[in-house]
């Protein structure tokens, strides 16, 4: 009876999230690593005044930079070795044309490597979530640049429970395109997190104004959801009502308004109304999308 998006997992996945979120810092500390060891050089020869040798360091330095440095290559074999394996038959045609546009910004074969690691996330979503979210980080590996693939390990990592790493690469595809993304999803890792109260905070967002019907409405779920978390029942159904569920409307984002309206309804104790509201959503609930029957049982 969960009125958040489609949320996979439960707290121990959040806590999980929060430690496995970071081996993608561990694989950006090894180049973070050199850098800093590059300074700690530069400032050892510097006291030793030796300007040749600040020469030196500074070649040095570029060099563990550049794709011929020692160690360099093993290091790219090591990450894709890692990488989980891709069928042969895969079409990237399959992709948005708009996706493909993004990805051509890198070289060809890394491209379409990005492409199927896609696929194969999308292909993966719903059966094997954590299988998706090693395809999502690849693609993310190889195209860390490309907003779309920072969006698709997002969306992974939140159907896999990872609500940490989920928000990062979220903010991250925003911060690269702009716009107001995927604020509903955002908000729905906040209270995985543990923090309701910031999943209102972008509710009010500006952000909030720009999004279409479809996602304004995914965002008010989430938000009335973490009322609900928050003890603030009445606060909730304020929350759907401004999203204006109605029973002339039809598919699944009113049927998941009407739903979450009702809960919300239940929640605060206004138990005939919520009976109406989940006997419109049973009516319109053409994709059995919701437990609405069961809710009306119960209730």
């Amino acid at each position: 009876g969960d009125s958040r998006p489609d949320r996979r997992g439960g707290r121990d996945d959040d806590r999980r999230g929060g430690r496995r979120g970071g081996r993608d810092d561990d694989r950006r500390g090894g180049r973070d690593d050199d850098r800093r060891g590059g300074r700690r050089d530069d400032r050892r020869d510097n006291r030793r005044g030796d300007k040749r040798d600040d020469r030196r360091q500074e070649e040095e330095k570029a060099r563990s930079h550049s794709p011929q440095r020692s160690g360099y290559r093993e290091e790219r074999i090591n990450r894709r070795i890692a990488d989980p394996d891709l069928p042969d038959d895969i079409d990237i045609e399959d992709l948005d044309p708009s996706v493909l546009q993004d990805l051509r910004s890198l070289s060809k074969d890394n491209g379409e490597a990005v492409a199927k690691h896609m696929i194969m996330a999308a292909t993966w979503m719903d059966d094997d979530p954590k299988l998706a979210l090693r395809h999502a980080r690849a693609a993310k590996d190889r195209a860390g640049r490309v907003s779309i693939a920072r969006e698709v390990n997002g969306i992974a990592a939140y159907r896999a429970g990872e609500w940490k790493e989920a928000l990062a690469e979220l903010r991250a595809a925003r911060r690269i395109s702009g716009g107001p993304g995927m604020l509903a999803v955002m908000a729905d890792c906040e209270r995985g997190l543990g923090r309701p109260e910031k999943a209102v905070e972008l509710g009010r967002s500006e952000d909030a104004s720009l999004l279409d019907r479809e996602s304004a409405i995914e965002l008010a779920i989430v938000v009335a959801g973490a009322r609900l978390d928050m003890g603030q029942a009445e606060s909730a159904v304020i929350t759907i009502q401004r999203a204006q569920p109605s029973r002339d409307d039809r598919g699944m984002s009113a049927c998941r308004l009407s739903y979450a309206y009702a809960n919300a309804l239940a929640e605060a104790g206004r138990v005939d109304e919520a009976k109406e509201w989940f006997e419109h959503t049973v009516a319109i609930n053409e994709g059995d999308w919701t437990d609405a029957s069961e809710r009306l049982a119960e209730l």
